[in-house]
């Protein structure tokens, strides 16, 4: 019965539907849309990572807008993410091109990336340690947010998406970590679609973006994102590092899966 909607509508769909889910806790929806793109809309290497930076890129404002309006994007978080990420974004971008084109060793990657962290967020939220965690040093942040901006312009997250779950597992509340996560995304999935458009322009092969797939997903995210977003004030702390942790290793395991 999917299968038979028009694939701009079943884009827009899946967007709202992704989004919603993943806003609260930081993540882009683009996390579970890269294995659409493989699976259902049969998207090409490696041109589903622009694709997907292209929807964080389209669907970023919905949730932003409204944690704005919460007052959850003041303070210097935001600010020390976007500065790591995005030049590490950039460098992702043309490792991804050159060097990981094969869908195989691009999911393998992810996978081994994902699984791990999702299993630690989840042990350390129903197992939380005797002492209180201090949130890692600002320089470190930034540290941080360098290496995982490369590993998001390889995947297509722009890097805040993994930097949400590495953030709340060491104990930064994510009140402040899904505004910041998100605004790192979306200022970084820019950087990084604009390398890949540049790419495509000077290299054979798939790597343009899907741009009526990404914008339609996209479309669909803006909206789910602004719903996610209203939604988080209203769950419980713990329940939203579950779903944080749930989120990657699934994501992990439908990765080891296709393999």
């Amino acid at each position: 019965m999917i299968s038979e909607l028009p694939v701009g509508l079943l884009g827009f769909l899946v967007g709202v539907a992704l989004a919603t889910l993943t806003a609260p806790v930081g993540v882009s929806g683009a996390v579970f849309l890269l294995p659409v793109q493989l699976t259902v809309f049969q998207v090409p290497n490696p041109a589903v990572t622009p694709t997907n930076l292209l929807y964080n890129v389209v669907a970023g404002p919905g949730a932003l807008l409204r944690y704005r309006r919460d007052g959850g994007l003041t303070g210097g978080l935001a600010r020390r993410l976007v500065a790591g990420t995005l030049p590490g974004v950039a460098v992702g971008a043309v490792i991804r091109v050159f060097a990981v084109p094969g869908e195989r060793e691009f999911q393998l990657i992810v996978a081994l990336l994902l699984l791990p962290l999702g299993l630690w967020i989840c042990w350390r939220t129903l197992r939380p340690p005797r002492r209180a965690t201090s949130p890692p040093r600002p320089r470190t942040i930034t540290t941080l947010a360098l290496g995982v901006g490369v590993i998001g312009g390889i995947y297509g997250i722009g890097g805040g998406s993994l930097l949400g779950p590495i953030l709340a597992g060491r104990g930064v509340p994510l009140t402040q970590v899904a505004p910041a996560a998100l605004a790192a995304t979306f200022v970084t999935s820019i950087a990084g679609a604009l390398t890949y458009a540049a790419l495509s322009l000077t290299t054979t092969g798939d790597i343009a973006p899907d741009w009526t797939l990404g914008i339609l997903c996209g479309l669909g995210g803006l909206l789910g994102g602004y719903l996610g977003a209203r939604l988080q004030p209203h769950l419980p702390e713990k329940s939203l590092r579950l779903l944080l942790g749930t989120l990657a290793t699934t994501v992990a395991c439908l990765y080891f899966t296709r393999l």
